[in-house]
């Protein structure tokens, strides 16, 4: 088969090639899938220089989302037959022709979701659902901030908290991608980050600001969102895509009334196992009945996957990229 593989860890994709490699085959538990597509995260990117927290030994093919057809069960796999369409995944793996994935990380694919919004799915709702529903407790009518809206961790929370009924305020420092997450999700406003937007955040909610702020940029986004944050209120923290850890005057947290929360899914369910199996019930459920869109905003051809890669690294997206071995 056909995948990408990361022979050296290097900068600039300098150790990574698309190859010809032996089919892998199941082990107990695990399930052969013949990928449809397969999402692009930031931990795809930064395994292949080595930066992210898990190191898979050399070489190995990145790709922790997909989505395909199960076409070889491992011994001892109930529940699964060869032909069912999945989704899910593991930490590696998805970008090849072929993949395997231990049966119990997949989920059967909603038939209202193709494979390329399939492949993307898990890890940005997830975090959404947990973020929203488990950290924030929102409520329908409080106000939502959503910073980096229009990267995948931040649409989806865009188009869940809509769902679930929040008043959204979609964050970015791009007019155009603005534009798209007005048009296609309904959103109640949108704020340019990059000419500054405590004031704006603070006209559109009357002076009180922002119920929950969803932000996964961190450094002076933060800094900004503290100063619009409603007494009472949360700041979710989900990441640090701008480079800096910002820091927190406990003072502006005593006087406001407010909260930071920590979010980190995978945590989540791993501490608390049972909510961890609801939360990946309920996300699946909703996809399910249709009740969210994710976007996919472009797919790549297997040999592409490097172009695919940048669409990320340079922010070029509104929503997901995809790799699609089979085009």
């Amino acid at each position: 088969m056909r995948a990408l593989v990361v022979e050296e860890l290097a900068a600039e994709y300098a150790g990574c090639v698309v190859k010809d490699v032996p089919t892998p085959d199941p082990r107990p538990g695990e399930v052969l899938i013949r990928v449809k597509a397969s999402a692009v995260n930031f931990p795809d990117l930064m395994q292949t220089r080595g930066e992210h927290q898990h190191k898979p030994n050399l070489p190995f093919t990145p790709g922790m989302e997909l989505a395909g057809e199960i076409v070889k069960l491992g011994e001892g796999v109930e529940g699964w037959s060869v032909g069912d369409e999945v989704a899910g995944g593991s930490r590696t793996g998805g970008f090849a022709e072929y993949a395997v994935s231990p049966a119990l990380a997949l989920h059967r694919k909603p038939k209202a979701l193709s494979f390329g919004q399939a492949a993307g799915y898990q890890v940005c709702y997830l975090t959404a659902y947990v973020a929203l529903v488990r950290r924030a407790q929102v409520e329908p009518g409080q106000w939502v901030l959503v910073h980096g809206a229009a990267g995948g961790v931040g649409l989806a929370c865009v188009d869940m908290a809509k769902m679930l009924g929040c008043k959204v305020i979609a964050a970015s420092a791009s007019d155009d991608k603005l534009a798209v997450i007005e048009a296609e999700y309904e959103v109640d406003a949108t704020v340019n980050v990059a000419r500054g937007f405590k004031d704006r955040v603070k006209e559109i909610t009357g002076g009180r600001g922002a119920d929950v702020i969803y932000d996964p940029v961190g450094g002076d986004v933060f800094d900004e969102s503290v100063r619009c944050i409603a007494f009472n209120g949360s700041i979710l923290s989900i990441g640090f895509t701008s480079g800096r850890l910002p820091v927190l005057p406990v003072n502006y947290a005593l006087i406001k009334g407010f909260s930071v929360m920590g979010v980190r899914a995978g945590e989540y369910g791993r501490q608390f196992p049972a909510k961890g199996r609801e939360n990946n019930a309920a996300i699946w459920k909703m996809a399910e009945e249709g009740k969210v869109k994710p976007r996919v905003d472009r797919e790549f051809v297997l040999n592409d996957w490097q172009a695919a890669f940048d669409t990320l690294a340079d922010r070029k997206v509104v929503g997901k990229t995809v790799v699609r071995p089979d085009l």
